[in-house]
């Protein structure tokens, strides 16, 4: 026994129609084939879809039952349609984000608004492995993260580039340090952030290429949790330089070892394409021209 959408679509329009022949128009196919579909479906199950009275069919109250199903799929489809063209239109169009810092990334999606004031945007935050996994899912359309590998899954463009350096408490010396070497901060109590951070991956990097295996005095899983513990005088943690737009108690001391320099990119699987993506990447390439102007304010 068969119930299929095409049986349920040819009852409803039959329904609504009155006549197999109304039920062919709305639905534009032969009257037999929406004859066969209901007559069919009555035979397999046993049952009496319509009543003919005066040469109009009437649907019985099982009919009916099934006519409410046919309106609940038809509303879906229509919902399905309505998601499915919101990423490809600039006219209330949606797009997700996935952010590894809170900066460059959200004053791309300020930009980005500025000029498509009318698009949804949903911003996922996590870690490095969390958002590049996020969006290998499509559970992102779109990323923004430091330190990307070359992959040719992916789609990507140049945001800007940055180091990371180490973030201090006012009240420490190193406050009123031009620059700190990994030596130095090896006297500090360390705030790291836990495996799967950029951020992370580089200050390990520079602490090994110096020749120290550091032992933090807390680790911590995000870049606003080693912010905070900063704040409150708890060690010394490391951040990329335009990591976060926050100015308050903070400061900045470039480390002499982590003066690399790395690309920050936006990308998305290179098998996506659609109008909004596009235009999220023209975006890009609008941004990088005036970054270091945007990102020092």
């Amino acid at each position: 026994m068969s119930v299929t959408l095409s049986r349920i679509r040819a009852i409803n329009a039959v329904a609504a129609g009155g006549s197999y022949a109304e039920g062919a128009r709305a639905l534009k196919v032969s009257q037999p084939a929406v004859a066969r579909h209901v007559k069919e479906l009555e035979a397999e199950f046993g049952v009496r879809l319509f009543d003919r009275k005066n040469g109009i069919l009437y649907p019985t109250p099982l009919c009916n039952e099934l006519c409410d199903i046919a309106e609940r799929m038809a509303e879906a489809e229509r919902e399905a349609r309505r998601i499915l063209s919101r990423h490809n239109t600039l006219l209330n169009g949606r797009l997700t984000i996935g952010l590894g810092n809170s900066m460059p990334g959200m004053a791309l999606v300020a930009r980005f608004l500025k000029r498509h004031p009318s698009i949804e945007i949903a911003v996922e935050t996590g870690s490095h492995e969390q958002i590049t996994k996020a969006v290998l899912r499509r559970e992102v359309d779109v990323a923004v993260l430091p330190d990307v590998p070359a992959d040719g899954r992916f789609r990507q463009a140049l945001l800007t580039r940055q180091n990371v350096v180490a973030i201090v408490h006012p009240d420490s010396a190193l406050s009123r340090e031009a620059s700190v070497t990994c030596e130095r901060l090896m006297a500090e109590p360390l705030i790291f952030r836990t495996r799967g951070s950029s951020t992370q991956r580089v200050v390990d990097r520079a602490f090994r290429a110096a020749g120290f295996e550091p032992v933090p005095f807390l680790t911590l899983d995000t870049r606003d949790a080693v912010y905070e513990a900063v704040v409150n005088g708890l060690g010394v943690g490391f951040l990329w330089r335009f990591g976060t737009g926050r100015t308050d108690v903070v400061h900045r001391v470039p480390v002499s070892d982590m003066q690399r320099e790395y690309d920050e990119v936006v990308f998305s699987l290179a098998d996506e394409s659609s109008v909004l993506l596009n235009a999220f990447f023209t975006a890009v390439e609008a941004f990088r021209k005036d970054a270091d102007t945007i990102l020092q304010q």
